[in-house]
């Protein structure tokens, strides 16, 4: 029997957001940029950016996850990188779809923090597990999350 599994709609996607937003604002921070961790963290940190009225955009591409409940090792930057002298002295928001083991958000929050003035973390889902608690999180989760973007194989050649 498969295990009970969580399902993001677009629509449910859309309120997540806005509802991250929300708290974002209501806790009075107000980043000057917007950092996604692809590939998951893209749709989350654009729509972010624009809900918080955050024209600075740039991602992180980590790979960690290989499949469901598949990972490597320990996370891995890929190219192009991201450069932290062009995060000096900036508010960010890092945004992520989930906080599963929360490997990948501290590695993301550890390269930006030495940079910034002060770095927050957003995510979809926070799972118990995670060795980071983000700062901003829409639902708490210990089940599998089946994302939009990601439910369906890729389109063949």
């Amino acid at each position: 029997m498969e295990p009970s599994r969580e399902v993001l709609t677009w629509p449910l996607f859309g309120e997540a957001t806005r509802g991250l937003a929300t708290a974002i604002t209501a806790d009075g921070y107000r980043p000057d940029l917007v950092v996604a961790i692809a590939r998951g963290g893209l749709a989350v940190a654009g729509s972010l950016a624009y809900a918080l009225g955050v024209k600075n955009c740039t991602c992180i591409n980590v790979e960690f996850y290989r499949g469901v409940d598949e990972r490597l090792d320990v996370p891995v930057v890929l190219p192009p990188y991201l450069d932290p002298a062009d995060l000096r002295d900036a508010t960010v928001l890092v945004a992520d779809d989930v906080a599963d083991t929360g490997v990948t958000l501290d590695l993301v929050r550890g390269i930006c923090a030495d940079q910034v003035r002060e770095v927050r973390t957003a995510v979809l889902y926070h799972k118990p597990r995670s060795v980071v608690t983000p700062d901003y999180a829409w639902r708490r989760t210990d089940r599998w999350i089946d994302f939009p973007w990601s439910s369906f194989p890729g389109v063949p050649d």
